[in-house]
């Protein structure tokens, strides 16, 4: 049983741990000190309910509705070119660069925002409805729900890791020079992965 907690951590933390749209959300978060817990709350629950689903089986099921995963994908790549002008002209602007908890969004804001990079990621499907949820086949009963429970043990541990980790950096991100870098990385990563996401489906 242990073993196969074991595989099921150590599968889910190897797919979330490449940085991602989500992922690089959850350290901006985590950097300006908004609503840390909420943000990391949210994406571990989410991460959770999916991994249950691919676990029972929901994946295979879902497969089937082409059109659906095609909406999905045009939704977050319209979110993520909108999130890459907004961190523009995050960058561009001096005015918004301080560590203040105003001007780091209200917390209805952030939890909307939060739910929006979870749920319109179509990598999030793939990873936990149809990756987890296929590797999970080889088990039956308890074991499978073992399985799911490591795999889902990984998303809570990664992303509170993620967001209260980034505290550590807190002392250099003071610097306003340092999050025209910040945002502009991240503008970058949306971009690209937006990008990603349509060129396929063009």
């Amino acid at each position: 049983m242990f073993s196969t907690a074991v595989e099921g951590f150590a599968l889910s933390l190897g797919l979330i741990v490449a940085i991602g749209a989500q992922n690089a959300f959850v350290l901006r978060q985590g950097l300006l000190r908004s609503h840390v817990f909420v943000v990391c709350l949210i994406c571990a629950i989410s991460d959770a309910l999916l991994i249950a689903a691919g676990v029972l089986g929901v994946g295979a099921w879902l497969a089937e509705f082409e059109e659906g995963a095609f909406w999905i994908s045009m939704a977050a790549v319209a979110f993520l070119v909108v999130y890459g002008i907004l961190r523009v002209r995050s960058a561009l602007n001096p005015e918004g660069l301080t560590l203040s908890e105003q001007e780091s969004g209200t917390l209805g804001k952030v939890a909307a925002t939060t739910l929006a990079f979870t749920w319109l990621n179509p990598h999030v499907y793939l990873d936990t409805l149809v990756l987890l949820g296929s590797a999970s086949s080889r088990y039956e009963g308890a074991e499978r729900e073992i399985f799911g429970i490591g795999a889902a043990l990984a998303s809570f541990i990664f992303f509170f890791s993620l967001g209260y980790g980034a505290r550590l950096l807190s002392p250099i991100m003071e610097n306003p020079n340092a999050w025209r870098y910040i945002d502009g990385g991240i503008a970058i990563l949306m971009f690209a992965i937006a990008a990603a996401i349509a060129f396929p489906l063009l």
